[in-house]
Parts: C-alpha cells; structure tokens; sequence
C-alpha cells in the first residue's frame, strides 16, 4: 500500500510543494510528516491537502488554515 498527499489550492487545482515528500508506507507515517511540515506547506501556498491510498481519496480536503476562533 502507497499513502501519499495531494497537494492543493483553496479552489481544488493541484499543486506542488518546493520539495514533495513521495510515498508513504502507512497512514501513520502520511499523518505524522503532514502534521511536522504543514506550515512549511501553508508558506508554499499549499492551502489544502487530501490523503490518499493506492489513489484512492481516504479524507479530505483538509484545510492547513487555522480555524477561526469566536
């Protein structure tokens, strides 16, 4: 199995970060580099990611954005 991340617009258009990070091997492994460089991700213009398996979409999008307080 291949987890990897799509990386996107706030419109949905695929994008690139500077560096991609491949394949992942589980979905642990996907989530955890996700959580260590989304603000790098975020500074890329990077403002969405979905996670997919073998290309399947499993969540997302996701937003990078923090959530808005009251």
């Amino acid at each position: 199995m291949a987890w990897e991340w799509r990386f996107e617009k706030a419109d949905g258009a695929t994008t690139e970060p500077a560096q991609a990070p491949g394949d992942f091997g589980t979905q642990g492994d996907a989530e955890s580099w996700i959580g260590e460089v989304w603000q790098e991700l975020l500074a890329e213009g990077v403002d969405q990611v979905t996670l997919l398996e073998d290309g399947a979409e499993v969540y997302g999008p996701m937003s990078l954005h923090a959530a808005a307080e009251d």
